[in-house]
């Protein structure tokens, strides 16, 4: 078995591989004040309810948007698997399918990369993935694997979270389409700003992304494809059809390629 974790801002995600069956064992609040055996007591605890035993994780590969998480979770998966984890990491990006500039090889995040990964061996190229998690995230891969660039606004959580925190009358309101876009109340104003309008900045974006990724590679803006992923990205999934392909699970699937490409 493949043992995957996804070490991202808000939350951590552990899933096991089975072949090509995932099991998500796992799915916990980040706290980078937490020690590594800390973590180590909550993974055993997390493996014990799949009742897999932990003699059946062969290897392990891991991602983390936050560096100082990186030394306690080796050292947590060594102690639990007797392995290190391979490490996504700009060491080992001249072995993957997709490539980040040369330039800005330390700038681009591992879950990007991963989620690039994934999309250009399942999807193939030229491709945008649409990351709907902490930040809203845009990544362009062209049609031979070079990541052509980026885009990041505040993701819809992020930003209706910081609505109500910083507004002494709004609350935090379910993260749906409203049936107009003129709120009636408080929640159906909110809806109708956040929702509807990250829907035009989705689609408008986009939009652009595909004619400059067009230009550049001497393509046809119809010939890329967009994947959505994320754990919200069913938010606007019934009121835009912008994306081709949706994946909620697409950088455990890009943590998977990668352990397989760089093993094999």
């Amino acid at each position: 078995m493949l043992l995957v974790i996804d070490i991202g801002n808000t939350n951590i995600v552990a899933a096991l591989f089975r072949g090509e069956e995932i099991i998500e064992i796992g799915r916990i609040f980040t706290d980078a004040r937490k020690t590594g055996d800390e973590y180590g007591i909550i993974f055993r605890s997390l493996l014990r309810e799949t009742g897999v035993r932990i003699e059946e994780i062969a290897s392990s590969t891991m991602s983390s948007v936050v560096p100082v998480l990186i030394g306690p979770f080796v050292s947590m998966i060594k102690k639990l698997t007797g392995k290190k984890p391979l490490l996504v990491n700009h060491a080992i990006y001249d072995k993957l399918p997709v490539r980040p500039p040369a330039a800005r090889v330390y700038e681009i995040g591992t879950d990007l990369i991963c989620n690039a990964v994934a999309a250009f061996t399942r999807f193939g190229g030229p491709c945008v993935i649409v990351d709907f998690g902490t930040a809203l995230t845009f990544t362009c891969v062209g049609k031979d694997g070079g990541i052509l660039g980026c885009a990041f606004a505040p993701g819809l959580g992020t930003a209706v979270n910081a609505l109500s925190t910083n507004t002494a009358q709004l609350s935090i309101v379910p993260l749906e389409a409203p049936a107009s876009s003129l709120g009636e109340n408080t929640v159906q104003a909110i809806q109708s700003g956040i929702v509807l309008g990250y829907k035009g900045l989705v689609e408008y974006l986009l939009s652009r992304m595909k004619s400059d990724m067009a230009a550049a590679e001497n393509i046809s803006a119809d010939d890329i494809s967009v994947i959505a992923t994320g754990g919200l990205n069913s938010v606007l999934q019934p009121i835009t059809r912008v994306f081709q392909h949706f994946d909620k699970q697409l950088i455990l699937h890009g943590l998977k390629e990668i352990s397989e490409i760089v093993r094999n």
